[in-house]
């Protein structure tokens, strides 16, 4: 029988690395929205899709621009714009997709308010948020390997801007997967958050 996984939650949370583990185990494919995200820029037009491409990430200039001048507030309301663009993709991948079977998708896209209408229709998807509240391993993570572009390319200013994003989206996250009844997984023991998330996944 044909399960799909969706997986979101914010960044640095350990979203890849769950899918990952998952798809080991599972012996499932797996793909990032930021993948699908990419590949739709290639095919799609701009005027059809307009929030991808507000921005992309082909330069730090642009990313420390784009970061410097938005609240975290705003920062994300854009990724829920992009979201909603990048959501049309992956419900085209599991509506239509005869070649996967089974699968997992994983990324910041996945958010609770665009995924609900299919998970509620289709019992088959299964679908949980990870979150990291521990600020300051967010913040070693994104001083050591960045968000936007590989930490060195960028200032350690922005990188706390980046840290105060996560937090947010974190808040963001917690609040909309209550209201749809979606599970948040706060990462921290790994073999107790790891057993939880398979518990939901069954």
């Amino acid at each position: 029988m044909q399960k799909i996984i969706l997986i979101g939650g914010s960044p640095t949370a350990g979203k890849s690395y769950i899918a990952r583990k998952i798809a080991q185990e599972l012996k499932f494919p797996w793909i990032s929205t930021d993948t699908i995200r990419d590949q739709m820029r290639q095919i799609v037009r701009k005027e059809d899709y307009p929030a991808l491409f507000i921005h992309d990430k082909t330069s730090s200039k642009m990313g420390v621009e784009f970061l410097t001048k938005n609240s975290t507030k705003e920062i994300v309301k854009f990724v829920n714009e992009e979201g909603r663009e990048v959501w049309r993709g992956v419900k085209a991948l599991i509506e239509e997709d005869y070649v996967w079977g089974s699968f997992i998708v994983e990324g910041i896209a996945i958010l609770p308010y665009l995924i609900n209408p299919l998970v509620k229709k289709n019992k088959n998807i299964k679908a949980f948020f990870l979150i990291d509240e521990d600020i300051e391993r967010v913040r070693k993570t994104i001083f050591q390997r960045g968000l936007w572009d590989e930490a060195k390319n960028y200032p350690d200013e922005v990188k706390e801007k980046e840290v105060e994003w996560v937090k947010e989206f974190n808040e963001y996250i917690k609040k909309e997967a209550k209201k749809f009844g979606f599970k948040v997984v706060s990462v921290g023991n790994r073999k107790n958050y790891i057993n939880e998330i398979r518990k939901i996944i069954k």
